[in-house]
């Protein structure tokens, strides 16, 4: 069993707030527009990281990161990409590695909308786990978590971090 914290649109920024749900995890997966190499590597240093580039990140996280990832963890495989679209909506791209590879969980970020939506079609869960950075529209921080474990993916949660623009010095 694994507890995975699920980080989208971070756009630079990692506070206490992200970093009290990374010291839970058992491992943080981050898809895309990570922002700087500091905030990788600050999450490194606390757990596993497993992430893809997004289209703000330059060419240090873009040779840090891929732009897919494809990977098994505890008996389900997932597929993680930043811009890949919605059930129904899938880009050429993602379409493709979704047909090809039969991933059980399909991650993307990009959009700073969370949505988790069941993809019966193609017998997978579609996870966004919206923005939890303070750069964008959105207007609620948030991320997603859940476990692992023997094939299924099992308690997942919605977490609000707080209004967008309500930051105060002591939250940084």
């Amino acid at each position: 069993m694994k507890k995975i914290l699920l980080l989208s649109d971070t756009h630079g920024h990692l506070d206490h707030k992200i970093i009290k749900y990374i010291d839970d995890a058992d491992e943080v997966w981050h898809a895309g527009d990570i922002g700087t190499t500091t905030v990788a590597d600050g999450i490194s240093r606390l757990k596993t990281l497993k992430g893809v580039y997004g289209n703000i990140d330059g060419h240090q996280l873009r040779s840090q990161f891929p732009e897919n990832q494809i990977f098994s963890c505890e008996g389900v495989k997932v597929l993680m990409t930043h811009i890949g679209g919605y059930p129904g909506r899938y880009n050429a791209r993602v379409k493709k590695l979704i047909l090809t590879e039969k991933p059980q969980l399909y991650i993307c970020g990009h959009s700073h909308i969370l949505k988790v939506i069941q993809d019966r079609k193609n017998n997978l869960l579609h996870m966004n786990p919206g923005a939890c950075g303070i750069q964008g529209f959105h207007k609620i921080r948030t991320l997603l978590r859940f476990e692992l474990n023997d094939g299924k993916i099992e308690k997942l949660e919605a977490i609000e971090l707080g209004l967008r623009g309500s930051l105060i010095a002591s939250d940084q």
